[in-house]
């Protein structure tokens, strides 16, 4: 599949099953440090370091989590978006954690964000069932799965591929 689109969201595989990390790396190398956006206003090594601020919520201790009330709210008002099987919006409002401002360089986001990808997919869906996210409490097995799939999707058709 080249690209999950608002038919096929329902569907959306496991990025812990066979092959989808492999769809998901084919699509990134088709990124190329040029890769310019369709919408929005980050440059394609911001994009990929956006990526990665996801999977450093998740495998580091790197991040603010938000106070007791904001991550209510958050489960309340955000949490159906980010696990939900329906595509993201373009140009939708983010954490400021993940905004991502500074120059950053192509090759070594990419080689993070395969890194992340790969921690994920190695530690195995077991791992993350009901399994606390930094902001949105816990989530089953399938909402971290929809969660980085449909965010990588997003991103990946943010740039064309």
């Amino acid at each position: 599949m080249l690209y999950l689109d608002a038919q096929n969201y329902r569907d959306m595989e496991s990025i812990w099953k066979h092959g989808v990390i492999e769809g998901l790396k084919e699509r990134l190398d088709q990124l190329t440090p040029d890769s310019q956006p369709l919408w929005g206003k980050m440059d394609v090594a911001q994009m990929l370091a956006h990526l990665n601020v996801a999977y450093e919520c998740d495998l580091e201790d790197i991040h603010p989590r938000p106070n007791a009330f904001v991550r209510f709210m958050l489960k309340l008002m955000v949490k159906g978006v980010v696990v939900s099987d329906k595509p993201y919006k373009k140009n939708g409002q983010t954490a400021s954690h993940f905004k991502i401002a500074d120059p950053k360089v192509f090759a070594d986001e990419k080689k993070r964000l395969i890194n992340y990808m790969d921690k994920v997919h190695a530690l195995g869906a077991d791992h993350y069932d009901m399994k606390e996210s930094h902001s949105l409490g816990k989530l089953t097995i399938q909402e971290w799965s929809n969660s980085y799939h449909k965010h990588m999707d997003h991103h990946f058709r943010q740039f064309g591929v």
